[in-house]
């Protein structure tokens, strides 16, 4: 039997941690310690992003959901250690406590790790996809999740310091976990850590409309390990990520329309990418068999 601490005061200073997220919880920015408490931890919202942070390698700090959402999660809550606090309150009462209607009924706060060390994510990975200055969460939500799914975990997400907070709740969510999942790091010399993904055996592919670009068709051969770049909204990549990288590649779209949305257009590279890298192995496998 799952063991639950009762919350009825919206108040209660052992929730403090989900207090007025819809005004204060940018205040906690990338980890940086504030006076804030929640400082260096992030949150979770929804069942099935909850989920993830349960089964994931980051510390669970607490939860707190309604009795159904309780029942429904009893599986991967009794998976958890004992002293993770499990609070359960009514719905009313969660909604005055994070200051917005939450009607996905639970909340779980985790504890951010530690920065990883890019070069050690670049190590042996098979690809991976460089974010610069994206400052919109649903966008950085959306490209975790296509990685995920298209590309898979062991493709790592590197970051510029401009880019937003990937543990952000809006982008967690939006991900649907997979932040939490997907492996990531900052580089904070930019442009100049694009020369740190090429000496890790990368060929760094800037994504970009313009017609000067290779059509995206002519990346993905039998021994390229593809850093994909991929930049903001309007402005796109910078003229200095443009000059660094080693190829443009573009997308070819209808000539009436601008551009793609940022995460549409990663997720096609990304596709085209995994379907490359899967017909190689099989044409290998051909040969090693022939």
């Amino acid at each position: 039997m799952l063991a639950t601490i009762p919350i009825d005061d919206p108040a209660d200073p052992r929730v403090a941690g989900y207090m007025n997220l819809k005004d204060a919880w940018l205040a906690v920015g990338r980890g940086v310690p504030t006076p804030d408490q929640r400082a260096g931890l992030f949150i979770a919202e929804g069942e099935l992003v909850v989920r993830q942070l349960l089964g994931s390698r980051h510390e669970v700090v607490s939860v707190l959901a309604t009795p159904t959402r309780l029942g429904s999660l009893s599986d991967a809550l009794n998976a958890i250690p004992t002293e993770v606090p499990v609070y359960e309150a009514s719905r009313a009462v969660i909604e005055r406590i994070v200051g917005f209607d939450l009607h996905r009924g639970v909340l779980a706060l985790g504890r951010r790790p530690d920065p990883p060390d890019p070069d050690a994510l670049l190590a042996h990975a098979p690809a991976c996809v460089v974010l610069e200055d994206l400052a919109n969460h649903d966008n950085v939500g959306g490209i975790f999740r296509s990685v995920a799914a298209l590309a898979g975990r062991s493709v790592p997400v590197l970051l510029t310091a401009r880019c937003c907070d990937p543990l952000y709740r809006k982008a967690v969510r939006v991900s649907m976990g997979q932040v939490l999942r997907v492996p990531w790091a900052r580089l904070e010399d930019w442009p100049g850590d694009l020369a740190r993904v090429r000496r890790a055996g990368f060929r760094v592919a800037a994504l970009t409309p313009g017609t000067d670009a290779e059509p995206i068709e002519s990346l993905g051969g039998r021994d390229d390990r593809v850093a994909l770049l991929l930049g903001a909204e309007g402005k796109g990549l910078s003229e200095a990520a443009l000059c660094a990288a080693d190829v443009r590649v573009r997308i070819p779209i209808d000539a009436r329309a601008d551009s793609l949305n940022v995460v549409v257009a990663g997720s096609i590279a990304l596709h085209h990418l995994a379907g490359t890298s899967r017909a190689n192995r099989q044409q290998t496998k051909r040969g090693m068999v022939e």
